[in-house]
């Protein structure tokens, strides 16, 4: 799977471990790795899976979301890798076939269900034996840490307060802190094998930092604790314990 096909959407980090996991489901025997993008939105991760090989299975509600999916993945000439199903992510057992995915993707989705752990309990079951669940999330130390930056100290000490980290007019129903993540998708059934940050101070940064500067630091950055937990957004893989 070459760097240049696979989403620019998240950090290096993000890309270069599911680059590995696609590698070995080939590795495994998949010629053409199952993917499914739960909440996969207009196609920033399903497109160029599909341009690298992959089956992509891609679940969404939005119209609008799916049109532009259609027509990037028009544009690219992979419609026919990418199937769509046109409903909730609390749908998804309905859709796939238990077992049958190399990876999964939920990306920006544990936020925003309803029921969560209903969510995780369907990855869980959607992936294949040696397959991965990645899971992308909003860091909840993260939004404290921006908020106190920018002076917003009372509304930063409420966040952390909160149980769900957050607090009245956000536009999430929960963050989530790395050990919540990790009990969580253990909870479900999961192993995770590896927890790290996306964007540690990518939206952060001022003034005129190079962007190869800014990859290389991200790099580094994602994989050490104590910089990956303020983090603008925690990823996860885990499979079937």
């Amino acid at each position: 799977m070459k760097t240049e096909t696979v989403a620019a959407r998240g950090s290096g980090a993000v890309r270069r471990v599911l680059e590995a996991e696609i590698e070995a489901a080939r590795a495994r025997g998949a010629e053409h790795p199952h993917v499914v993008d739960v909440g996969g939105g207009s196609g920033g991760w399903a497109v160029p899976f599909a341009a690298a090989g992959c089956r992509v299975t891609v679940v969404e509600p939005s119209p609008n979301a799916l049109a532009t999916l259609q027509r990037r993945a028009e544009e690219v000439g992979v419609s026919g890798l990418i199937t769509v199903i046109a409903d909730d992510s609390d749908a998804l057992g309905r859709h796939v076939e238990a077992g049958s995915a190399d990876l999964v993707l939920a990306h920006g989705l544990l936020e925003i269900v309803d029921d969560p752990a209903a969510v995780l309990a369907a990855l869980a079951t959607a992936v294949a034996p040696g397959g991965a669940v990645s899971v992308l999330v909003a860091n909840r130390h993260a939004a404290v840490f921006h908020r106190a930056l920018a002076g917003r100290v009372d509304e930063a000490r409420r966040l952390l307060e909160s149980a769900d980290g957050v607090v009245p007019g956000d536009t999430v129903l929960r963050r989530f802190s790395a050990s919540g993540l990790r009990a969580d998708l253990e909870a479900a059934g999961l192993e995770v094998t590896s927890l790290q940050g996306d964007r540690v101070i990518a939206d952060l940064v001022t003034g005129d930092v190079r962007d190869d500067e800014l990859a290389a630091f991200e790099r580094v950055a994602a994989g050490t604790p104590v910089l990956r937990d303020i983090a603008g957004r925690l990823h996860a893989v885990a499979r079937p314990a």
